[in-house]
């Protein structure tokens, strides 16, 4: 006679010495199965339309200022290196007119700041920029090309700001 079998025990594995769990309170926490978390995904959708719809705008434009400027193999990539650093400094005026003269509609900053920007600039063509110089021989172009673009962005970001400031300042007085 075979006993019943319970779908809430789990079974056991001689070899392993393992026991089978009770069911009930006893187990931890109980996972819901089947559900998806509460999240609220409806007052996302404002923020994440206008991400997308700038981070479309931003790459388009860095798509069109590398057909305007095209990098042949193994060059230094002079293209990337200004739309970053371009990309950088308008960060830094951005930032401070939105914190420091106006207040923007919410949902401005997640359209400009992080999709029109977050779309020009681009980490990921610097990364492949530099693999690219490494695989034509060209690896100490690369790594000052690492460096030059790290300065540069910093450095737009920095300029930026301090002359965004000193404007709004002179402006004032």
């Amino acid at each position: 006679m075979t006993e019943p079998t319970d779908p809430d025990t789990e079974a056991t594995d001689p070899d392993t010495e393992a026991t089978a769990t009770p069911p009930g309170p006893a187990r931890g926490r109980a996972k819901p199965r089947g559900r998806w978390p509460a999240v609220p995904v409806i007052p996302l959708l404002p923020e994440v339309a206008v991400v997308a719809l700038g981070g479309v705008t931003g790459a388009s434009a860095r798509y069109g200022a590398a057909l305007l400027w095209p990098t042949a193999p193994g060059a230094f990539p002079w293209t990337t290196l200004t739309v970053n650093a371009v990309g950088c400094a308008v960060i830094g005026v951005f930032m401070v007119v939105i914190t420091d003269l106006w207040t923007a509609h919410p949902l401005v900053r997640p359209f400009f700041g992080t999709g029109v920007l977050g779309g020009f600039t681009t980490f990921s063509t610097y990364a492949v920029d530099i693999q690219r110089l490494v695989a034509h021989g060209r690896a100490g172009i690369g790594v000052a090309y690492l460096g030059l673009t790290l300065l540069a962005a910093f450095a737009a970001v920095w300029s930026a700001v301090w002359a965004t400031r000193r404007v709004l300042a002179w402006r004032q007085a």
